[in-house]
């Protein structure tokens, strides 16, 4: 969809949600199936290479899971539930204060790494 020169130039852009966040919705809205790859992009109208690597991070994260070449939602819902949470509130957070700056995050951290960070022995 385009958009406005004017609104390009602003960064007032719509936000669409991510490749990850679509995939999780399409196999939650279809949870009692499991399918490819290919059928989740076609069902999303995504990339199938971009929806490989969002399931792969999706199940490194365990909130789906996958059997040859087919790729379901978690059976732990609560666990896609907190996921969402903590996603949303990210995103509101970094709306209302700007996110945060890695320069000013690595100036103020400090030079030892932390006592839990440290081999000792």
């Amino acid at each position: 969809m385009p958009v406005s020169i004017d609104d390009f130039e602003s960064g007032e852009l719509p936000r669409q949600p991510s490749v990850p966040e679509q995939v999780l919705a399409y196999l939650y809205r279809y949870r009692e199936q499991a399918f490819t790859r290919s059928e989740i992009a076609t069902g999303i109208d995504e990339d199938s290479n971009t929806v490989g690597t969002a399931l792969s991070r999706l199940k490194d994260r365990d909130l789906v899971r996958h059997k040859g070449e087919y790729w379901a939602i978690t059976d732990d819902l609560e666990r896609v539930t907190g996921a969402y949470d903590l996603h949303t509130t990210t995103e509101r957070l970094d709306e209302e204060d700007g996110g945060i700056d890695a320069t000013e995050w690595e100036s103020a951290a400090p030079d030892m790494p932390h006592p839990s960070e440290r081999d000792d022995r």
